[in-house]
């Protein structure tokens, strides 16, 4: 009996520990973004109006500010390949209707991943390729210049 009670015991700590560890290492995928449906996208003609596009797409995602009103559809998928990892993103697809001067659709154009930069939505900033400065790194650039006797 005692030896029974011992395997029970063995077998419930081996599952807890399995599903314990499987909670951690499931990947997530998130999407974010306008989710575009292709036969719309396809729907938009060269010289439809904006009220048209409008009701065909939606609203834009956003809206460019400078010269012909263009307006971008965009939407991003990532990956987080376990729980405790940074996101990253794997796919990103940006629908851009081009309007003339009376809000007529010039073209449509549509970019991916691959085509451009990974552009932060949310902070509004694209990467630089300058180097990041860490604040140890700050700080250890200060020691070299210090002289404690003055100049």
């Amino acid at each position: 009996m005692r030896r029974y009670h011992t395997l029970l015991v063995r077998l419930a700590t081996a599952t807890f520990l399995a599903t314990s560890v499987a909670a951690c290492t499931m990947g997530e995928e998130y999407a974010r973004g306008y989710q575009l449906d292709e036969n719309a996208v396809a729907q938009v003609k060269k010289g439809m109006s904006g009220e048209q596009v409008l009701q065909t797409l939606g609203t834009p995602s956003t809206v460019s500010t400078v010269g012909n009103k263009n307006w971008y559809y965009i939407s991003q998928k990532s990956r987080r390949p376990l729980r405790f990892m940074g996101e990253t993103v794997v796919d990103q697809r940006v629908t851009a209707v081009y309007f003339d001067n009376n809000l007529r659709v010039e073209r449509v154009a549509l970019y991916g991943l691959q085509d451009g930069q990974v552009f932060d939505f949310i902070s509004r900033t694209t990467p630089s390729g300058g180097q990041e400065t860490s604040f140890l790194g700050q700080i250890l650039r200060g020691t070299n210049n210090f002289n404690p006797f003055g100049s």
